[in-house]
């Protein structure tokens, strides 16, 4: 079983939604492998459904599977922990206080797990307080850096730079991304990315020189009426990125 995302040049992998098997093979097949396709735990009633469904997926497509949040909801973040120990998933996305569990239920260093950490609106500060009880308490603003130790304490692989709002904290990510780059942590950007900005959110990364990038695609390129990803969007997606490391 894969366990090692497929990066496009090393670098960038794409991390969009699936709402079926058919679109998560369309999906793998257009990003040309170089995507893990997430698929969200709170569309699930338990963990034995959970379990089921996404081995599926993970046999469709190599194993390139995120185990999700949804919409990074704390109160996911047992099941995801839960049911990742089980899948053996090549991503996982978690809340800054689930770091750790996941990465000892899973029993392994491969499987990339992103730690939720969110803007403060100042440069240089993230909030960490994502988890199920911090996240209804005080923020817990940080520095960057310490939020990165935090996470490589804790077994974490990336920072999930959540919710950015596409473009509204560039500041603030060209920070984080110059930390990453500097401490070799992953970066995740995730929320409000489109076609539009997805250029120039790729770009400042790139640039900072951070050398894992998975950038989460999901709403801006999901057709509306059918609930699935546009393909033609992830084939646009993947043609961006290649022309910004070529």
């Amino acid at each position: 079983m894969q366990l090692t995302p497929n990066y496009y040049n090393d670098r960038v992998c794409l991390n969009v939604l699936a709402n079926s098997i058919a679109n998560a093979k369309a999906i793998y097949e257009a990003a040309q492998t170089h995507v893990v396709v997430g698929i969200l735990s709170k569309n699930y009633p338990d963990n034995s459904s959970a379990i089921a469904d996404m081995k599926k997926y993970a046999l469709a497509i190599d194993n390139a599977i995120s185990v999700g949040l949804g919409a990074g909801d704390p109160n996911q973040s047992t099941m995801v922990s839960e049911i990742s120990a089980e899948l053996q998933p090549q991503h996982i996305n978690q809340v800054f206080t689930g770091v750790a569990t996941s990465r000892a239920l899973l029993g392994q260093k491969e499987t990339v797990i992103n730690g939720l950490v969110s803007p403060t609106g100042k440069v240089g500060l993230v909030n960490i307080a994502t988890g199920p009880l911090s996240s209804q308490s005080a923020a817990a603003i940080v520095p960057v850096e310490t939020a990165i130790a935090l996470l490589k304490d804790m077994g974490g692989s990336s920072i999930k730079y959540f919710p950015m709002g596409g473009l509204k904290h560039q500041n603030e990510f060209e920070y984080v991304a110059r930390c990453c780059a500097e401490n070799n942590f992953y970066l995740e950007p995730t929320r409000g990315i489109d076609l539009d900005n997805y250029g120039a959110i790729l770009k400042i990364a790139l640039d900072a020189g951070v050398k894992k990038i998975i950038p989460h695609i999901y709403s801006s390129i999901i057709d509306k009426a059918s609930g699935a990803t546009k393909i033609n969007d992830v084939i646009t997606l993947l043609s961006i990125t290649k022309k910004l490391i070529s």
